[in-house]
């Protein structure tokens, strides 16, 4: 019974000691938790931020329609490539002639300080909203030139087949005091017997960068639909001449396209002419001299 004794005394010694180290280390807890300060949570990390993407620098050229004398002629412009290439062809044209379209005898009669409000494109129709100062100034022929600058600019493009106007949000049925009529929208058409020179080269324009073969087009209104032309280098030396055919003449407009292949000794500023001779005297009429930077 002694060594029953002793053993139910250590037991219960020993059950005792592991009750109090139960207490006090849930005590110790509670303690712990107690004492630890208080505070506002800490900040949520900031989200990550993705750079922007940095907005294209690729450009494309479109052509506008500029006034040589009292017709039109054409000049290239380098834009940034936008779906809206229409807005940007105009607001190219708006922006006036260069110096070096001026040493190309290029100008414009679209009056200073005009502004584009809004162009949209609807089942080839083009309808252009612009500021009241583009009615402003100038008789019948440029009321005829500076509409026809814009129809003309805008037609280029495939999808383009005519042009409505309105003037600061209104429809309008005619431009200017002059009444240019412009409704229905007007087409090519409409301006081809009193704004274009017999022989308008649309391509190449006047100081691009060309090598051969040369691509000549454009429409013209010709005896017998025949045009002639000369490729001239940089040292003033005709390096090639010919003539070609457009598709319609003597009396009616056509298109024509023709190719034509030179060579140079040296790259610089030759020039592209082109004429038609005369039926009566074999002299040259309706002459076109288009400076060109030419490379090999």
């Amino acid at each position: 019974m002694r060594v029953n004794g002793i053993r139910a005394g250590f037991i219960a010694r020993v059950a005792l000691t592991a009750l109090i180290l139960v207490l006090v280390g849930g005590m110790t807890g509670a303690c712990a938790r107690d004492t630890t300060p208080s505070g506002p949570p800490e900040p949520a990390p900031e989200p990550t931020v993705k750079p922007k993407p940095e907005e294209s620098e690729a450009t494309t050229e479109v052509t506008v329609y500029l006034v040589r004398g009292e017709t039109l002629g054409v000049a290239v412009r380098e834009v940034r490539e936008t779906v809206a290439i229409a807005r940007a062809a105009l607001e190219a044209l708006l922006a006036g002639p260069t110096d070096l379209d001026g040493e190309a005898g290029l100008g414009t009669v679209i009056p200073e300080g005009t502004r584009l409000n809004d162009v949209s494109v609807t089942d080839g129709v083009a309808t252009v909203d612009l500021s009241p100062e583009f009615e402003s100034g100038g008789g019948s022929l440029s009321m005829q030139l500076r509409v026809a600058q814009v129809v003309f600019t805008l037609t280029r493009f495939p999808t383009i087949e005519s042009v409505a106007f309105m003037i600061d949000g209104q429809p309008v049925e005619a431009i200017g005091g002059e009444g240019i009529v412009v409704s229905p929208p007007v087409t090519r058409a409409a301006f081809a017997d009193n704004t274009l020179p017999a022989i308008l080269v649309e391509t190449p324009a006047p100081w691009q960068e060309v090598s051969s073969p040369l691509r000549l087009t454009g429409m013209s209104n010709t005896f017998e639909a025949t045009l002639n032309y000369e490729v001239v280098d940089p040292a003033g030396v005709v390096v090639a001449e010919g003539f070609g055919t457009a598709t319609a003449g003597t009396g009616t407009w056509g298109t024509f396209d023709v190719t034509v292949p030179f060579e140079i000794a040296r790259e610089g500023v030759g020039a592209l002419i082109v004429f038609e001779q005369s039926a009566k005297d074999g002299s040259r009429i309706n002459l076109v001299e288009i400076p060109l930077n030419m490379t090999e």
